[in-house]
């Protein structure tokens, strides 16, 4: 069993006074709906529970959540079930003795033999009756072969919003592991990145080696789990309490843990092992440091094997609970300098990730800065964005002309609006013909040119987009739009191509247009049948966008109309000119 990567705007916010659930979901013979996978677990910090500091130890708190998750995947697969991975955590708050820890675990979605689970810790303080959240988690179970062979888990069915949103971002997620370390290759191989992330010589620098830590752990019978391999959460925290000790030699204070960026397992333990721990701090930096942990397992003369690995990063905290300043690092040679390095990139992944996800979306600008060192995770961004609004239930149907269909969603400070209609095509033609900006302005008469600036990768483009206005006399307005695509991961999923702004240095704002800039906007494409297509248009309407749609949600115009009957036309006339790409070049 194993551990959690968390994309903090790829679900919904969470106050830290409250921890709201979602409605509750009637089913037709009255009683109330319940996730068939969901878990949940409720414990009293004790003071065995407790580090020095009289709060909840990181190391017992993942042990829990392994647990949860565990159960979880078990509910669903009907088997044995293994940790694979864990995703990054972030830790909100501390938990302290005398509080409850509350978990909640639910497989968000099943591959062939490997499933999501969504986890949610909160804290509740039973004296004042508030909650608060403490980290949302994701971790990737597999089902244990049996003796038939290997396990084909059977598909999940969402059945309220919140679960079809995971479900369907629960791909997006999968994509990017995939993707983690080509991602960080990429980064190292950045000469900007390298320039950096030159190891300087600090004053009163601390050498690397001092925080080396090696621990060794005996796995006896009470460390196994109901499989009888190690626990998955008893390594996890074994790894925790070494990482604890090599921080804290480097800022002789007791350091308090606030993320982990990915636990990966890589092969079993048994009972009768020997778990060698190692850990060092491979960076500082102002006020967190970075620590390496790996895991090995070993028989009495026989090599050893690599178990598990992961980065924790600490801070130490002031009187006021704010972060102290840490001494710097200074490294070893070779492999200390290449640790060194690969902390910096890691950092400023979760820089661009956590800046690209918590964008405050009430404010402008709304477009973030494209470079190539974030392309991974605005395009994570770009097709969760649009996901989300797919997942979206309360549309308001505003009128229905020529087969094309018109709603509405007012959600808080934002009006999206979505556009359907059936063509009478394969689906994958409608993503070839629709995938390709530069031909929008066929059928759509608000794209007056489309211009392509840059081909990220296959399923990424940048255009710049250029619209008349509809003030008169105004000045045209102009975009530039990332475009990424996504072919269906499994059978029954759309095809997605999803819009958003974002700024490039190379084509900033001029006075010739008035720049608009795209929230989130898309299609996805769903496959009715072998000859029917359902193509749905979202935009979730900003400043720049609303004058174009305003007048058909007030009923004083049609105009939306016309428009996708004229892309269901231009759709239709190029069917037979449309071969389908290759997957390479989609």
């Amino acid at each position: 069993m194993g551990c959690l990567y968390s994309f903090p705007a790829m679900t919904s916010g969470f106050q830290d006074s409250a921890v709201p659930e979602e409605p509750l979901l009637i089913l037709e013979y009255g009683e109330a709906y319940r996730n068939l996978t969901e878990v949940k677990m409720s414990h009293v910090v004790l003071p065995c529970h407790a580090n020095q500091c009289n709060e909840l130890s990181i190391g017992q708190l993942l042990k829990w959540m392994d647990t949860t998750a565990c159960l979880a995947a078990e509910k669903h697969a009907g088997s044995p079930c293994i940790t694979a991975s864990v995703d990054d955590i972030h830790f909100e708050h501390t938990i302290s003795v005398g509080q409850v820890v509350n978990i909640i675990t639910k497989v968000n979605r099943a591959f062939n033999s490997s499933m999501e689970v969504g986890i949610l810790v909160s804290c509740e303080d039973l004296y004042s009756g508030s909650t608060w959240r403490v980290c949302k988690a994701f971790a990737t179970f597999v089902a244990r072969p049996t003796d038939s062979g290997k396990v084909q888990l059977k598909p999940l069915v969402p059945r309220t919003q919140e679960e079809q949103m995971e479900y369907s971002i629960a791909a997006e997620r999968r994509r990017m592991r995939l993707v983690h370390a080509d991602n960080m290759k990429d980064l190292l191989s950045n000469g900007a990145i390298r320039r950096d992330s030159i190891c300087q010589e600090f004053k009163d620098s601390v050498l690397a080696e001092k925080t080396r830590v090696e621990s060794v752990e005996l796995v006896l019978p009470p460390h196994a789990n109901h499989q009888g391999n190690t626990f998955g959460g008893q390594i996890m925290a074994w790894m925790e309490n070494v990482a604890t000790i090599a921080a804290s030699r480097l800022c002789n204070a007791h350091p308090t843990l606030r993320t982990i960026d990915m636990f990966h397992f890589r092969g079993p333990s048994q009972v009768g092992d020997r778990l060698v721990l190692k850990a060092i701090v491979n960076n500082s930096f102002k006020n967190s440091m970075e620590v390496g942990v790996c895991a090995e397992a070993y028989q009495c003369g026989e090599p050893q094997r690599h178990i598990n690995s992961a980065f924790m990063n600490f801070v130490v905290l002031d009187g006021d609970g704010q972060p102290r300043v840490l001494p710097r690092i200074k490294p070893e040679p070779v492999n200390g300098k290449r640790r060194y390095l690969e902390a910096n990139a890691r950092k400023k992944i979760r820089l661009d990730r956590k800046y690209i996800f918590s964008c405050n979306q009430t404010e402008v600008p709304l477009s973030v800065p494209w470079d190539p060192s974030n392309r991974v995770y605005l395009s994570l961004n770009n097709v969760s964005a649009l996901k989300i609004l797919a997942a979206k239930r309360d549309w308001v149907l505003q009128y229905e002309r020529n087969k094309v269909t018109l709603y509405a969603l007012e959600e808080d400070q934002f009006l999206s609006f979505k556009v359907e209609m059936m063509v009478e095509m394969v689906a994958e033609k409608v993503f070839v013909l629709l995938s390709d900006l530069s031909r929008r302005h066929e059928w759509d008469q608000h794209y007056q040119k489309c211009d392509l600036i840059c081909q990220v990768d296959e399923d990424d483009m940048i255009y710049h987009v250029v619209t008349p206005s509809v003030v008169k006399d105004s000045k045209f307005q102009d975009f530039v739009l990332l475009a990424s695509r996504r072919r269906p991961c499994d059978k029954g999923d759309p095809y997605v191509i999803a819009l958003r702004s974002v700024t490039l240095p190379t084509h900033s704002a001029t006075k010739d247009y008035t720049r608009g800039e795209v929230l989130s906007a898309g299609f996805t494409i769903w496959e009715e049948s072998d000859t029917v297509t359902k193509v749905s248009y979202y935009n979730q309407a900003t400043p720049g966008v609303l004058p174009y749609i305003s007048r058909d949600i007030a009923g004083l115009s049609s105009s939306f109309c016309t428009t996708f009957t004229s892309c269901r036309k231009f759709l239709e006339e190029n069917n037979k000119d449309s071969t389908p790409a290759p997957a390479s070049e989609l």
